[in-house]
């Protein structure tokens, strides 16, 4: 037979194709794949496309046969199982910090990584028009220009933003340019942060990613480690609640035997804690803030702050300015 002109193309094509048009549960015959290679211009062989599967094989593909009626030949083990991509597409799609139009275009290239069966059957559960979405569309390269400069230890300029009532970006500082240094990003609550030591204060701060605008990197190299060290993403997000800042203190709480879940799940496995009566002791270096308030008036009396006293205090008034307007309605 003589050769197209596509043959060099043939073992492409044939490796596209099962990537795409195979899995475990829609193998392809030889005929399936000799129509496919047709309709590509490639005429073949049937004992050309046993010597290119071994090499496919060879080269890493995990081509696997099926002997018998019924049988066929299937792409097996992926870089990612179809459970794995559906995880990562729950997680796209979920994200608030990606606007809709890039959830969007992230889960089409993460249903690439599956067959077009799998693909297929991945889209019925796709929706992101419902969820609530950044409106800053520059979220990917923010964060890809705060990555660069943290891997090159330089620091950073940029305009930070806060939306008004009106639903409009009004810039913090009348517009002026904030200098940061940068020294990890970190996700909570649906949201990227940068992590770094700001110039003007020389403050350790945290700044919401979607809301940075032009954001420039400075060839001048970042300072403050001193001021960040020891400290861990993972360490920085179990001191600071909702992001939200404040002073930094060490708090011993009491907690009853009844939250042991919460207090591991929010703190980690790893903090001290001593038994005391019927309940627990625990200390933590926070963030005092009103959400962490918040969070222990969510669980009324289980919870008391031991220490310091200037902690307790605050929590208390902050607790009886939250009653006033109730008291005088009388609705107690």
């Amino acid at each position: 037979m003589a050769k197209s002109s596509r043959q060099k193309q043939k073992i492409l094509y044939l490796a596209k194709f099962f990537l795409e048009e195979t899995d475990e549960d829609h193998p392809a015959s030889m005929s399936d794949i000799l129509a496919y290679l047709s309709r590509a211009g490639i005429e073949a062989e049937r004992k050309s496309i046993y010597s290119d599967l071994e090499e496919l094989s060879l080269f890493g593909l995990d081509i696997v046969t099926l002997r018998g009626r019924g049988g066929g030949y299937f792409l097996g083990e992926r870089d990612f199982q179809l459970p794995e991509v559906r995880l990562l597409v729950d997680a796209v799609q979920s994200s608030r910090f990606l606007t809709r139009k890039k959830s969007e275009e992230l889960i089409k290239k993460l249903r690439s990584l599956t067959s077009r069966h799998q693909s297929s059957a991945l889209s019925h559960t796709v929706s992101v028009s419902g969820r609530i979405k950044t409106m800053n569309e520059s979220i990917y390269r923010n964060v890809d220009a705060i990555g660069g400069a943290i891997e090159r230890g330089h620091k950073i300029r940029f305009q930070y933003f806060e939306w008004t009532p009106e639903g409009k970006k009004k810039l913090r500082r009348d517009g002026e340019r904030y200098t940061v240094s940068p020294f990890f990003l970190i996700w909570d609550n649906e949201n990227y942060y940068l992590i770094g030591v700001e110039e003007k204060s020389g403050e350790k701060r945290h700044f919401r990613v979607d809301k940075m605008l032009s954001i420039e990197e400075v060839d001048l190299l970042r300072q403050g480690k001193e001021l960040l060290e020891g400290v861990s993403p993972a360490d920085y997000e179990n001191r600071v609640f909702g992001m939200y800042a404040g002073k930094e203190e060490r708090v011993t709480l009491r907690w009853s035997n009844s939250l042991s879940g919460v207090f591991y799940d929010r703190f980690g496995g790893d903090m001290t804690v001593r038994k005391d009566g019927d309940g627990f002791i625990s200390s933590h270096r926070l963030m005092i803030s009103p959400v962490f308030y918040a969070f222990l008036m969510g669980f009324g009396g289980d919870v008391k702050i031991l220490e310091p006293q200037w902690v307790k205090e605050e929590f208390f008034n902050l607790v009886k300015k939250n009653l006033a307007p109730y008291e005088s309605e009388n609705t107690l």
